[in-house]
Parts: C-alpha cells; structure tokens; sequence
C-alpha cells in the first residue's frame, strides 16, 4: 500500500519532459502551463513560432521550465524534428484540429482532405514519432484531442467528427499496439471550449447560448477547465489508464438537446 506522501506525488510531473504541439493558443497553451505549473519541463510547440515563444517566456516567468519550438504537424519530418529536439520527451499532448462547417453535400474535396489532413493525419504523424521514442524508453503518455463530435453529430460538422471519431480509434489501436512497450494512450474528449476554433459561434448569440443549454452545466467550458484531464493522464495517477477516453464535457453527452446551426 503506497504511503501519504507516494499518493501526494502522484501528480508530480517533475524530472518529466513533456511536448505540448499547439501551444501557441487555446487548449494547447493552458495545458503547457498546467504540466510546467506540476513540475514538467515543457517544450512549446506550434506552427507559429512567435506565439509559442510567448506562452514560454510566461511560463519562465512565473517560475516553470520551458522552451519554445516550430512544427508543422502535416510535416512527418517536421513532427520527427520536433520530438527528437524536444530530447526524447515522456509526454506528447497534441491539440491542433480545424473545422469546415459545411453539409456533406456542399464539402470540396480540398476542404475535406484539408481538414482530414490535419485533424487526424497531423495527430497520427504526432502519435508516430512521439510513440517511437516512448517504446524505445518503456515509457511514456500520449494525450491527444478528440471531442463529444466523435460521438454524436449536427449539420455541418460531419467532416470534423469523422476526424475525432477517427482519432478515438488512433489511440485504442496504438495503446493496445504500445501497452506492452510501458506506453500508455489516451485521448481528452473536450465539449464546447472557448477558443479561437469556436470563434464563429461565439459571434453568434443565438448559436452560443443554444450550445451553453445545451451541457447539464449550462455554459461554455475555457482552456483552463481541459487541463486537469491532461495533467492526470500525463501523470502517474493514471498509471493504469489507457486506450480510453475521458470527457470533458460539463455533462453536454448526459443531455438530450438540439440545435440546427446557421450553415
């Protein structure tokens, strides 16, 4: 039976690297400043350099390690890069996914495959070069995002929940291949977050208030309330937790509730 003290550090991520690829804004930043705030040293990536920079020289300031890098997740040798300057890290969180909000009949084919390639073939290539390194050590977390759209759908988003849907199926598939390598594999299924990718709702009143009725909590989730299902599937405390995942979603799967979107 582990003492007090063993259970009080359950959730210390110090002497950890973790690679945060998204960090630059939204889900991504708030979980970089969760693991560096538990101890990790973080590694800040994104696609826009400049913002990554940014979110960790806050992080210094106040006290946390870490360090800031450029990835292209559709780039298999930019992720290769970035995993392998990141000096082989125990932790990947990978949170970057774009939205089309588009019926199926009115969807190009470019659209589709851009919003594919990213969202599930950018969170694979993160899997893959993060899931290497982690065998090789006979540890590691990887946490990527999904969503309640893997779930259940509305018009217009049938694209963006194929890709979530897919993601799910990503990470039981490389959990069960990974198990016996110590790695473990999960996903955050977040609900309506504040971020810039739900911008287009939040501008409109009508649609923002139906989604906030719509969860058993009644309002939006921010960044910040994602990051305590990211720490815990980083940490220890979820040593025995994999190919799964875990809903943050203020109860909106527990609710029945409708909203036909302005397409």
């Amino acid at each position: 039976m582990p003492s007090l003290q063993e259970y009080r550090q359950l959730f210390d991520l110090g002497a950890k690297t973790a690679l945060v690829i998204g960090a630059a804004s939204g889900i991504g930043e708030a979980s970089a400043r969760a693991l560096a705030a538990h101890g990790a040293n973080v590694v800040c990536a994104d696609l826009n350099g400049e913002l990554a920079a940014g979110v960790a020289r806050g992080i210094a300031e106040e006290g946390g390690h870490a360090s800031a890098a450029v990835v292209d997740i559709t780039n298999s040798d930019s992720v290769s890069a970035v995993v392998a300057e990141a000096g082989n890290p125990e932790i990947l969180v990978c949170t970057p996914s774009i939205n089309v909000r588009k019926p199926l009949l009115d969807m190009t084919d470019e659209e589709f495959a851009r919003v594919v390639d990213l969202n599930l073939g950018g969170t694979l290539k993160a899997m893959k070069a993060a899931g290497r390194v982690m065998a090789e050590a006979g540890k590691g977390s990887i946490i990527v995002m999904s969503s309640v759209r893997s779930q259940v759908v509305e018009p217009g988003q049938g694209v963006y929940a194929a890709t979530k849907a897919g993601t799910l199926a990503l990470v039981k598939t490389l959990a069960a291949e990974l198990g016996p390598q110590g790695v473990r594999v999960n996903a955050v299924g977040p609900g309506v977050v504040e971020t810039p990718l739900t911008a287009q709702i939040k501008d409109n009143p009508e649609w923002y208030q139906a989604y906030a009725d719509i969860s058993a909590l009644g309002r939006w989730s921010v960044p910040s309330e994602q990051t305590g299902a990211v720490v815990y599937l980083a940490s220890d405390a979820a040593s025995f937790v994999t190919g799964t995942i875990l809903f943050v979603d203020g109860g909106w799967l527990a609710v029945d509730g409708r909203f036909t979107p302005p397409l």
